[in-house]
């Protein structure tokens, strides 16, 4: 073997040569990560039309004054025993709360996670559907119809009820 003191190290005994090689390697390895992470997050879609959108903002807030006109509120329960959504609304006039609702969770970060569901009043007045499955995090909770809309936010799976207000949660 090579014990003499002036004979020269192999290369891989070298630490500046592993210094030399691990700056490349480290930024391959983060770039296959960040490759993973973009094929598997839905990140939504940008609109493509975003001036009509905006145009949209204006009704969105004729239909939040037109719950706050009528004195909507409403509170959605959900119960993991009984695997259930329940959903009840009050406002001045009775008449006022319709037969059906849209209910949606939205997330807060990933458009692909939302939820939608249509829901019919019972004749005790609750609405109810069965509980959908929320991804663990932020959720803003809209109760709509064509004229007006109610709007909070939960924390799933901690918050167990949200209630529900005329305007942004």
């Amino acid at each position: 073997m090579n014990d003499r003191p002036d004979s020269p190290k192999r290369w891989y005994r070298e630490p500046f040569v592993w210094l030399l090689i691990a700056f490349p390697l480290t930024a391959v390895i983060g770039g296959f990560v960040t490759l993973a992470l973009a094929i598997q997050s839905d990140d939504g879609v940008v609109e493509d039309d975003y001036y009509h959108r905006g145009k949209e903002i204006n009704r969105v807030l004729a239909r939040d004054q037109a719950a706050a006109r009528q004195g909507l509120a409403g509170t959605v329960t959900l119960d993991t025993a009984a695997q259930e959504l329940r959903l009840s609304l009050s406002a001045r006039d009775p008449k006022a709360v319709p037969a059906q609702v849209e209910l949606q969770f939205l997330h807060a970060t990933r458009a692909g996670m939302d939820r939608t569901l249509l829901l019919a009043r019972g004749s005790d007045g609750i609405y109810r559907a069965g509980l959908p499955v929320l991804t663990p995090g932020h959720w803003h909770v809209q109760v709509s119809t064509v004229d007006w809309r109610l709007v909070g936010s939960l924390q799933a799976p901690r918050d167990a009820s949200v209630d529900l207000r005329p305007g942004t949660p």
